[in-house]
C-alpha cells in the first residue's frame, strides 16, 4: 500500500523493564470522578452519571518531557490521575469482564486550559481546545495489571516544586475503574491500545512556565513534567 503522504507516527508509551511499548490507539477521560474535584469546580457529585471527552493520541507526553506552555492561555491547570491501558475491548462490557481488559495502569497529569474550558462551558461549547492541546495527555511508565494486580485503593498525591497540591485515594472514585469502562462502551467500542485517565482528585490549580509537576500514584513510577 502506497500513501500520498509518509503515516504519522504511531503515539507509544513505555513499559516497565521491557523495551517492548505500548502502542496507543485512543485517549478517553472521565470527568469529575472525585466527589471533591466535583465540588470544587460547582457540580454536585450525586447527580450526575460518568461523562467523557477525549484527548488526540498523538498528545502524549512521556515522563521527563517538557510541556512547552500552550498558547491562547493564561491558566494552565494540572491534574493527576491514574491511567488505564487496555489491552482488549468490545461494546456493551459488563462491570464484571472489565477488570479483565486492563492491560496495565500509570500515573497521568490531564493538562487543561482552565481559561478556555471556562469559556467554552459558558458559551455551550464543545472543550476539545481545552483539554487536547498538543502534549496535553501526560503520561508515565505502563506496569502490567499482571504485576501490580488491581488497582482501587491507594494514594494519589500531586506536587509542584514539591509542594503537595492534591492527596486523594483511589476509593474516593465516584465510579470505580470496571464501571468507567462498562459505561464507556456503552456508547463506542473500546479496543487494545485505548487508554482511560480515570479523574482527578481535589487541589487542581494553576502552574507556570518553569515550574515542576510531579504525580505519585502508590505501587507506580511517579510522572515528572517541567512546564518549559
Amino acid at each position: 500500500m502506497t500513501y500520498v503522504l509518509p503515516p504519522a507516527a504511531l503515539p507509544s508509551l513505555p513499559v516497565l523493564d521491557s523495551d517492548a511499548r505500548f502502542a496507543v490507539r485512543r485517549i478517553f477521560c472521565v470527568g469529575r470522578n472525585y466527589a471533591d474535584h466535583a465540588r470544587e469546580m460547582g457540580h454536585d457529585p450525586e447527580r450526575e452519571p460518568p461523562f467523557f471527552f477525549s484527548k488526540p493520541a498523538d498528545a502524549l507526553l512521556s515522563d521527563g518531557h517538557d510541556l512547552p506552555y500552550p498558547p491562547q492561555t493564561s491558566d494552565l491547570h494540572y491534574e493527576g490521575e491514574l491511567v488505564v491501558a487496555l489491552g482488549a475491548g468490545g461494546a456493551n462490557i459488563a462491570e464484571t469482564d472489565a477488570q479483565n481488559l486492563i492491560w496495565g495502569y500509570a500515573a497521568g497529569n490531564d493538562f487543561t486550559r482552565r481559561d478556555l474550558q471556562a469559556e467554552a462551558k459558558k458559551l455551550g461549547r464543545p472543550w476539545d481546545l481545552a483539554k487536547g492541546f498538543d502534549h496535553s495527555a501526560a503520561c508515565g511508565v505502563l506496569h502490567p495489571a499482571s504485576l501490580t494486580g488491581v488497582l482501587s485503593h491507594g494514594a494519589i498525591t500531586s506536587f509542584v516544586n514539591d509542594e503537595l497540591r492534591q492527596s486523594g485515594d483511589l476509593s474516593q472514585m465516584i465510579w470505580s475503574v470496571p464501571e468507567v469502562i462498562a459505561a464507556l462502551s456503552r456508547s463506542v467500542t473500546l479496543a487494545a491500545g485505548d487508554l482511560i485517565f480515570t479523574g482527578t482528585p481535589a487541589g487542581v490549580g494553576s502552574i507556570q512556565a518553569g515550574d515542576l509537576v510531579r504525580v505519585e500514584i502508590v505501587g507506580l513510577s511517579a510522572l515528572s513534567t517541567r512546564i518549559a
